[in-house]
């Protein structure tokens, strides 16, 4: 994504145990608004490639991290982004990010699981790698994907991707950090709930 700037962390591995650590003592989740992890860049790439999915329309990043995704579908023409993340830190992040990338995001921090939206378009990056959040995930998309919503993940074969509901739109060979994937590219598919 060299058209994108993102205020990220330099240190992947040390800061990820650290503060998993530490703010797992304060009840506080780790920092994924960190890092660009793979589902998200490939959603992302994908996005900025066509346009058209988001082009005049409302959109929702969904669990938005660093706000990658809502970047993109920005710069891709989306008439409204609304960032949705519940890490309180994600807030910061997506503003920074918007204005690093000269657009602008709107955020909320509120749980928005189960509930009715307004937006056009869901975009999700790499929400399917816990079986609990993605059993509540599932009803919810479906909900959103049969009521004629669209919702378009990113995800590298994490392992609770619910792929019996899925169309593959495209795959990507994304860069990732070796010390949180394993790897230092990982592929990426794109794909659309039917």
């Amino acid at each position: 994504m060299p058209e994108i700037r993102l205020h990220l962390a330099d240190e992947a591995h040390d800061l990820w145990l650290k503060t998993e650590e530490d703010l797992e003592q304060i009840g506080l989740p780790p920092p994924f608004w960190a890092f660009a992890w793979a589902g998200g860049q490939g959603l992302a790439r994908y996005v900025l490639d066509h346009p058209h999915i988001v082009l005049g329309r409302s959109v929702l990043d969904f669990a938005a991290g660093s706000g990658l995704v809502g970047i993109c579908a920005r710069m891709a023409g989306a008439a409204h982004v609304l960032a949705a993340d519940i890490d309180p830190w994600a807030q910061a992040a997506v503003a920074l990010n918007s204005q690093a990338n000269g657009v602008s995001v709107d955020f909320t921090s509120h749980n928005l699981i189960g509930l009715p939206i307004e937006q056009d378009v869901v975009l999700a990056g790499d929400v399917f790698y816990d079986r609990a959040f993605a059993a509540e995930l599932l009803p919810w998309f479906t909900g959103i994907a049969d009521r004629g919503g669209q919702v378009i993940v990113g995800d590298p074969g994490r392992a609770y991707l619910p792929k019996e509901r899925l169309e593959p739109l495209a795959t990507y060979q994304v860069p990732v950090t070796r010390a949180l994937e394993d790897s230092e590219v990982k592929k990426t598919t794109v794909w659309r709930f039917t």
